[in-house]
């Protein structure tokens, strides 16, 4: 048996959270934008990381900035992209790409 242990998030990573949760269905966000809206821009790595430990994130609608899918889950992230019509083709997705944020 195995046991998780929680810690107190931090602020930078509640807000990662909120921003990923507010990326509506059928859009994507680049790691580095996501960081940029959570306070910290450049912290794209920083936003991977709480990703992979959050629970209950929509963690699909976050990709690379060249469009990439997460190395090693490419299949799941594809399926739940194209499940809400994202195009995805070769492990990157396709165009058009419906980036969020539109500006």
């Amino acid at each position: 048996m195995g046991f998780r242990i929680v810690g107190v998030r931090s602020a930078f990573e509640r807000r990662v959270e909120e921003v990923v949760r507010s990326i509506p269905s059928g859009r994507v966000a680049a790691y580095g934008i996501v960081a940029e809206r959570a306070g910290r821009p450049g912290a794209a790595r920083a936003v991977g990381a709480v990703m992979a430990r959050s629970e209950g994130l929509p963690w699909h609608r976050v990709v690379t900035a060249g469009g990439r899918l997460v190395p090693g889950h490419e299949a799941e992230h594809a399926q739940r992209l194209r499940g809400e019509g994202v195009r995805v083709r070769h492990g990157h997705l396709a165009a058009p790409i419906p980036w969020w944020p539109d500006d």
